[in-house]
């Protein structure tokens, strides 16, 4: 495999990196310090087709590859990371309609997704199901051509603003993951009420919110794909966030070590700049090689999912690297510039406090370990 960019790759790179410098840069250390979600950035995302990369052209989408996508979500993580993952979730929201609803449904829904007039949702955890997400209990009963949901979810991204959220409720009760089914449920529906929004060390711009659903009738025509089919969907859906979630990841430790590297071309002490001391060299050197091999995995991981090969082992491997890659880089970035590097006068204590969630959500880098353990393994219980 090669990743030489073709010219169409290369466009889109340079285009969401000037985007990301030109309107997200300025802007993102006040968001994160006033929690101020920045909706219109979504919609001018949605002029550049960035809304649409998992929607056919069909229903308005632009449908990238996953590598061109890949490139777009490290670019904009470079800038801010809570928009990146906004937009990430947006398309696993707009993907798995596209994919796995009907006719009338891709019609209805992924056509405001991919122009940026709807944000998207994703709705899988609970409070007493996150890694276990099988074990979910937020109920679907069906009456006549209506679903009643009753139950919270917890941890939604985009929460609170999003206009429609993809929804996973269990309609067969006792039957594990083959009783779940996915819905979508639209902001407004009566019934649907928002929880406390949650209180977080990072990725402050991007609300995390409960969501509760109290005799909430949703039509049938809502449901995605058929009754029991859900985890299957959701399974899908994860894979391609963690390639996503691994870009985003990649870009954000990228970042910071652009910052670290060039502090230490600048920073004197003991009469010469900082990076001329062999413990500083070795730092940047390990940053630069677990960034390049973070890259290297997650690109190939959209090249298989573009190949039409299984990507379940490839995207874990991905997502788990990539981000316990950029954790350790953001520390260590930190460290590079000593005090200056802990106050907020530069943007790494924010790098450092948004990453450390992505080796939590799309799966606990534990689960991602597990996921590569029995691919290669077979499932041994």
């Amino acid at each position: 495999m090669k990743f030489d960019l073709n010219a169409e790759q290369s466009d889109i790179r340079d285009m969401v990196r000037r985007f990301t410098e030109q309107e997200i840069v300025p802007y993102a250390d006040e968001w994160d310090e006033n929690h101020h979600f920045p909706r219109e950035i979504y919609l001018r995302l949605g002029e550049l087709g960035l809304m649409g990369m998992t929607a056919p052209e069909t229903y308005g989408g632009s449908m990238l590859s996953r590598l061109s996508a890949a490139l777009a979500y490290e670019e904009l993580a470079k800038g801010e990371m809570a928009t990146a993952v906004g937009l990430s979730v947006h398309n696993m929201t707009t993907g798995s309609i596209a994919n796995f609803g009907d006719e009338e449904q891709r019609r209805r829904w992924v056509p405001r997704l991919a122009s940026g007039e709807f944000l998207g949702g994703f709705s899988l955890s609970e409070a007493g199901s996150g890694s276990d997400a099988a074990s979910l209990q937020c109920r679907a009963e069906r009456d006549g051509d209506m679903y009643i949901l009753n139950g919270s979810k917890m941890w939604a991204t985009n929460g609170g603003e999003a206009d429609l959220y993809l929804l996973w409720a269990r309609t067969q009760p006792g039957r594990g993951s083959s009783g779940i089914t996915c819905f979508v449920v639209e902001k407004g529906t009566p019934g649907f009420s928002y929880g406390k929004t949650e209180r977080k060390m990072g990725l402050r711009s991007s609300p995390t919110r409960e969501l509760v659903f109290e005799n909430c009738a949703v039509p049938v025509a809502n449901r995605i794909g058929q009754e029991g089919q859900g985890f299957k969907i959701a399974l899908s859906s994860l894979d391609n966030g963690r390639i996503n979630i691994g870009a985003i990841a990649v870009g954000v430790a990228q970042a910071a070590f652009d910052i670290a590297s060039n502090y230490a071309r600048e920073r004197q002490q003991f009469g010469k700049p900082i990076g001329a001391f062999q413990g500083i060299q070795f730092m940047l050197a390990d940053m630069a090689m677990k960034i390049e091999a973070a890259r290297l995995l997650v690109y190939e991981a959209a090249y298989k999912f573009d190949q039409g090969q299984n990507t379940s082992m490839a995207a874990a491997m991905a997502k788990c690297f990539a981000t316990d890659t950029a954790m350790e880089v953001t520390t260590n970035a930190i460290q590079v510039l000593g005090g200056a590097g802990y106050v907020r006068d530069y943007p790494l204590e924010r790098y450092m406090r948004d990453v450390k969630a992505a080796q939590i959500f799309e799966g606990t880098n534990q689960i991602q370990r597990v996921v590569i353990a029995r691919a290669l393994l077979g499932d041994l219980r």
